[in-house]
């Protein structure tokens, strides 16, 4: 058999979608992964992701996470799988309404759908929330809840309808031509040639590539706490209550979907973590912060049992941008990750920016995504950070 056109290692969001789009222009593919599509381990694994549009100031984000809106929903269409629950997703803000401030003017410029609300308008809408705390809050009506694993899964079986080959393998670096890596192998000699790579394996690529990526995403144990709805309590389902985040204090979480619990889950960076070998057992103390941040935000649901609990992980950038780049001694090497927490949504759009790089296409104009940029600016984008610590030590 000859060697296809594109290896992708890694199934995760971003390697599956960079697969899919690069079969749907042609290329032949084939998507390696050492465990599966969607697998427990992966960061794009577990029940729920949150599908929203609001990033700041950030245009760029804001319009793939839109654009990638409509990429899940044409893979439903091609599946008939429910990858997208429309729930809508609120933002609690505290004193600091900067984020916020930036965030409604670039989503109307953008004809996206958002709304200024008062406390008093939030808890009228959803009285189970509690809002003597906050300033108010902006709502994305169209926002909703994404199938995390199921989209991965689903994302690999389209791949195979339309003739990409999919393989359980972990693979590393073989051999090399000079400025052209050759192909890839596994731990027992099985190899795989293609014409260019895309290495996209999340947490464990910078032990793929130490030299090259190093320090540049480190990953940290997250751990998420599943609060259970009382029998027949439909308050806490994506029916009558949104996504949500919270400006002042380090959390966001998801409604209850499918049966599943409530997710409550801190924007904190944990500790360093092994993405392989680690207990995915979530610290003891975790449920005890789940429990006092809900008693603050969702008293109604707050004593409610625990019916699941899980670790996650974050492969963060300094700057929570993506890394999406050629490696710098291969010129048929392409490095894809740095989730950094935000990564999941924007997967049809991160895997249709990496086939047109791989097509000549031109990186964004501020180079956000470039290996080799200074990165100095901490967590600008994302929710947590500095500022949120000692609102995080009062728990």
């Amino acid at each position: 058999m000859s060697a296809p056109d594109l290896l992708v290692v890694g199934a995760g969001v971003m390697g599956a979608w960079t697969a899919l789009e690069a079969r749907r222009g042609g290329r032949t593919v084939t998507l390696l992964d050492a465990f599966g599509a969607g697998h427990a381990r992966a960061t794009s694994g577990d029940q729920t992701r949150i599908s929203r549009c609001g990033h700041g100031a950030d245009a760029l984000y804001s319009r793939w996470a839109r654009d990638s809106r409509t990429g899940w929903r044409r893979l439903e269409d091609e599946t008939g799988q429910v990858l997208f629950r429309e729930a809508g997703a609120l933002w609690f803000t505290g004193e600091d309404r900067a984020f916020a401030d930036a965030t409604v003017p670039t989503l109307r410029a953008l004809d996206i759908a958002v709304e200024q609300l008062t406390p008093d308008e939030v808890h009228a809408r959803w009285p189970q929330i509690a809002t003597d705390d906050i300033t108010g809050a902006v709502y994305e009506p169209e926002a909703g809840l994404l199938m995390a694993a199921r989209g991965c899964a689903t994302a690999v079986r389209r791949l195979r309808e339309l003739g990409g080959t999919f393989e359980i393998g972990a693979v590393r670096p073989g051999g090399f031509d000079r400025e052209r890596l050759l192909d890839v192998e596994d731990a027992t000699g099985r190899r795989w040639a293609a014409e260019t790579f895309v290495f996209a394996a999340g947490p464990w690529l910078p032990r793929l590539f130490p030299d090259a990526v190093g320090s540049l995403i480190t990953v940290t144990k997250q751990d998420v706490v599943y609060l259970g709805p009382a029998a027949g309590d439909e308050r806490w389902s994506d029916t009558a209550i949104p996504c949500w985040v919270d400006m002042a204090h380090p959390f966001y979480g998801l409604p209850s979907a499918e049966g599943g619990g409530f997710k409550v889950a801190p924007d904190r960076f944990g500790p360093a973590w092994d993405p392989t070998d680690g207990d995915r057992l979530v610290d003891p103390d975790a449920v005890r912060v789940a429990r006092a941040y809900a008693e603050r935000r969702f008293p109604g649901i707050a004593r409610q049992p625990v019916i699941e609990a899980r670790v996650c992980q974050y492969e963060m950038t300094p700057d929570s941008h993506f890394l999406i780049d050629r490696h710098p001694a291969f010129s048929n090497v392409w490095l894809v990750g740095g989730g950094s927490g935000h990564g999941y949504k924007h997967g049809p759009e991160i895997g249709r920016h990496v086939v047109g790089r791989l097509d000549g296409g031109p990186a964004p104009e501020d180079n956000r995504f470039a290996l080799d940029r200074a990165r100095n600016d901490a967590g600008a984008i994302r929710i947590g950070g500095d500022g949120l610590v000692a609102a995080w030590e009062g728990y």
